[in-house]
């Protein structure tokens, strides 16, 4: 009895050991999952890049200070030009496609809003199993139904059983290293990105629309100037005629005044084709079909292009929507580049269900069908790691070329403001000495004219004249227009045009 007493004392000592033995095993294999999982700690990744660095100033001659871009309305100053823009940020083919990439990116936004948190669905499922003879389940099953513990609606249907189901199931990827935190950054920045796309749509529209009104505004007085011209040769023409009658010209004077007659009547033709031209550039900007556009008449004396202060260029990282877009693809692709690092740490998945279960479907709403189930566990890459480093390695070539053109764009938004500066001073100055020029050729075909009824000039003195002034004339109004256009890409180049719109 003694002996009994003591092998019973003796496997309490052992099992008392067992079981202290398994709970030490236990705490150290959480205290080794918790330092394997603080060592897996991932550090958030900053790129050590080199600053862009920009002048302070765009030339020697432009200010310092920080200046406020006037909107659309004032800077243009226009009612008809106004309208026709209105329209097209309304109808315009281009804006439309990027208004629907603005949804393509906030549907990204909106699918990436619930990526970190649980899934939840209802479930309805039923099925059919059997198992073989010769398997775990099957003895098993064939077993349980001699047992006397269970009744007649207990005792699974044989040889094939049935599952029938109805609840809820949930499933839950726990964000331990900030993965879907990335991915939810990455598509904020894309929808922003988008937004700024959609920017600078409006920019080039606005510019390209205004660009295309003025040079309409300047054909029609390309097309008045060749009016006046065409009169003051056909009143040539009629005075050599009238000379030849009189038998003070002959035949080749009246063919030198017919064939510049001639010559500008198809300059007027061709300007005509011009003007159509541009009216359907504007209407296609516009989302219509072809038709005149209303514009008001203005002497191209009066059409003086408006001033415009450049202010820093610093001002541009905050003006231009392509800086911003670029600034904020940067920002999507060191997001993905953390998201790509993350994939290579363990992943820590939770699910579950809970509902009614059965075998049969008479007792499936019987509480006792009542059940519910909870699994969790720690996932990490073995055999894909392969495939986890191809897209870590495009993921770094992406960011890379999205830092590349940000650079790009930066250098490109600075060299275009530094070129439409000089070109609206060139372009001044040019204009100022041609309308000099105009003003003495103006005065050589009256001239020559006076001379040739007085016999002291040629035929070919006149024509040449005329011709020379005329070419002048129209060379003023195309500097002019080069004005306009200068002025109009400045404003485009500083970021103008879209920040009233929005």
């Amino acid at each position: 009895m003694s002996s009994l007493q003591a092998n019973l004392n003796e496997r309490k000592k052992r099992k008392k050991l067992l079981k202290k033995s398994m709970l030490k095993l236990k705490y150290i294999c959480i205290f080794v999952c918790i330092i394997f999982l603080g060592g897996c700690k991932l550090k958030e990744n900053v790129p050590q890049r080199k600053a862009v660095a920009i002048p302070q100033k765009f030339s020697a001659r432009t200010d310092s200070t920080t200046i406020q871009l006037a909107s659309m309305q004032d800077f243009f100053a226009d009612p008809m030009l106004v309208a026709l823009i209105d329209t097209a940020l309304k109808n315009n083919f281009d804006l439309q496609v990027a208004l629907q990439n603005i949804e393509l990116a906030r549907a990204g936004v909106r699918f990436t809003q619930g990526i970190d948190m649980p899934d939840l669905s209802a479930a309805l499922s039923v099925g059919s199993r059997k198992f073989g003879n010769y398997t775990i389940d099957g003895v098993g099953n064939y077993d349980t139904q001699f047992s006397t513990n269970l009744d007649k609606k207990q005792q699974l249907p044989s040889p094939h059983v049935p599952d029938f189901f109805v609840g809820l199931q949930s499933s839950w990827e726990v964000d331990l290293w900030g993965k879907l935190k990335s991915k939810k950054k990455a598509a904020a920045a894309r929808f922003i990105a988008s937004e700024y796309g959609r920017n600078l749509i409006v920019t080039s529209l606005v510019s390209d629309i205004a660009d295309a009104y003025f040079q309409l505004l300047i054909l029609d007085n390309e097309q008045k100037i060749l009016d006046d011209n065409i009169q003051l040769q056909q009143r040539a023409l009629d005075i050599v005629n009238a000379l030849k009658q009189a038998g003070e010209a002959n035949q080749l004077g009246v063919e030198l005044m017919s064939a510049q007659l001639l010559s500008s009547q198809s300059l007027k033709i061709e300007v005509k084709q011009k003007i159509i031209e541009n009216e359907n550039r504007i209407n296609f900007l516009l989302g219509r079909f072809p038709q005149t556009i209303e514009r008001r008449t203005v002497a191209w004396e009066n059409i003086v292009p408006p001033k415009l202060a450049t202010g820093v260029p610093s001002a541009l990282l905050e003006n231009r929507p392509d800086i911003k877009q670029a600034e904020f693809d940067l920002i999507a692709a060191d997001a993905d580049i953390y998201a790509a690092k993350a994939a290579f740490y363990p992943s820590l998945n939770i699910n579950g269900s809970m509902g009614l279960q059965a075998f049969r479907a008479a007792v499936l709403f019987n509480p006792g069908s009542f059940a519910y189930s909870v699994a969790g566990g720690l996932f990490a890459p073995l055999l894909n790691r392969r495939q986890l480093i191809a897209d870590l390695m495009a993921e770094e070539a992406e960011q890379k070329i999205a830092y590349t053109n940000y650079k790009r764009t930066i250098v490109n938004s600075f060299t275009e403001v530094y070129n439409y500066l000089n070109l609206i001073e060139n372009t001044n100055e040019i204009h100022e000495l041609k309308s000099k020029e105009v003003e003495v050729l103006k005065g050589t075909i009256n001239t020559s004219v006076e001379l040739f009824r007085f016999g002291r000039a040629t035929y070919l003195e006149v024509v040449t004249a005329q011709k020379n002034a005329l070419q002048a004339q129209m060379e003023l109004i195309n500097l002019r227009k080069s004005q306009y256009n200068a002025v109009i890409g400045l404003y485009r180049a500083l970021g103008g045009g879209w920040k009233s719109v929005i």
